[in-house]
């Protein structure tokens, strides 16, 4: 399988002990880990042979320990990801530098770690001295920045050809223009178009103003503004509109998940302290800008009211019903409009009852 980022194809002969990413795109980074995974390792022992750490609630001395564990279900391969974050993770101790090169003095074979640094490291940080220091044949140590203009485009051709696609330029100029250089904004609307031209080889820039352009950020807004009020009458007449133009039932529901998965990523965040809740709302709202005065102010208030109220046991059960929806959408004869009708009533009344849950109710 080719991979992007490393410009090469992964081959079991050209992987390295460790890959060291860092930076302010980590699209890339989580696509390499995707592209790994799809390659080394069967779905039936993925959630044995990967492991996730992070360095908020693990020590190095604890992921090494593993990395020299073998795993409970044997396979060829196996993948650890480290996550970590600017602030203290950023150094190590002499205890902490000496636990990591005693283990890549003789790293154990098919075992890659994975390190994901989200933010940029100062020169003088000792995380990015040690792994800067090992040999290219035992350390891949990278910097991701954003993708700009030709590299930009090249990623976009890339992911279309892998799908039997081509992108016209002008289609390429003008989602860059309505999603920025933001890799994984971007994706997801190359994944809309992908859905959305069906048998269609060639996606042009028509494709884009009506999949990411305001023709249809208007239902995009209709829908998410439903969904925030709980408003099912409301939600009811989008839905309707939308199918009678022959809007294909996955992007609907694209809609659907995006709204609820903005929430989850706001609290996910918030949680990890990273980004502020300003930060947060130009991510995932780009279209409402400051400028905007009190509508701004309102819907950024309406939209952390939500996060707030909603945990993250009860958004991942949503994003699991939605989920099961997509699954009978694409493999039973059921009425794409009526599920996705029985789930905004469902939701609807839900959000009215203040004090049931969605699995209290599921």
């Amino acid at each position: 399988m080719y991979n992007f980022f490393l410009n090469a194809g992964i081959k079991e002969e050209n992987l390295v002990p460790c890959y060291f990413f860092h930076g302010e795109e980590l699209f890339l980074a989580y696509q390499f880990v995707d592209e790994l995974k799809e390659t080394l390792i069967s779905p039936d022992i993925q959630d044995y042979n990967v492991e996730k750490f992070n360095l908020e609630d693990h020590s190095w001395m604890q992921i090494i320990d593993s990395a020299r564990t073998l795993p409970f279900f044997l396979s060829p391969w196996r993948i650890i990801i480290v996550e970590a974050f600017k602030g203290k993770n950023e150094n190590l101790t002499s205890s902490e530098e000496k636990v990591l090169k005693d283990y890549f003095s003789s790293p154990p074979s098919k075992t890659l770690i994975i390190i994901i640094f989200s933010g940029k490291l100062r020169k003088a940080s000792s995380l990015l001295k040690l792994f800067s220091s090992f040999p290219a044949s035992l350390i891949c140590a990278k910097e991701i920045k954003p993708l700009k203009e030709r590299a930009l485009f090249a990623w976009m051709d890339r992911k279309l050809s892998s799908q039997g696609k081509q992108f016209s330029l002008e289609a390429k100029k003008r989602l860059e223009e309505l999603g920025g250089n933001n890799l994984g904004r971007v994706n997801n609307e190359l994944e809309k178009l992908i859905t959305f031209v069906g048998e269609k080889r060639i996606i042009d820039v028509d494709d884009v103003n009506q999949v990411s352009g305001w023709v249809k950020t208007y239902f995009e807004w209709e829908i998410a503004d439903s969904l925030e009020k709980a408003d099912f009458e409301k939600g009811l007449r989008v839905l309707t509109n939308l199918f009678r133009e022959g809007t294909k039932p996955e992007f609907i529901l694209g809609l659907m998940v995006k709204f609820f998965r903005d929430i989850f990523l706001a609290k996910l965040w918030l949680k990890e302290k990273d980004m502020d809740r300003k930060k947060i709302f130009k991510e995932l709202r780009p279209h409402i800008h400051e400028k905007y005065g009190n509508f701004y102010k309102t819907k950024s208030r309406e939209f952390f009211f939500l996060v707030e109220r909603f945990s993250l046991r009860d958004l991942k059960y949503v994003l699991g019903e939605l989920e099961k929806i997509d699954l009978n959408i694409k493999k039973s004869s059921l009425d794409p409009q009526i599920l996705l009708e029985r789930f905004l009533f469902g939701y609807c009344r839900l959000r009215k009852e203040e004090s049931v849950t969605w699995r209290e109710k599921g």
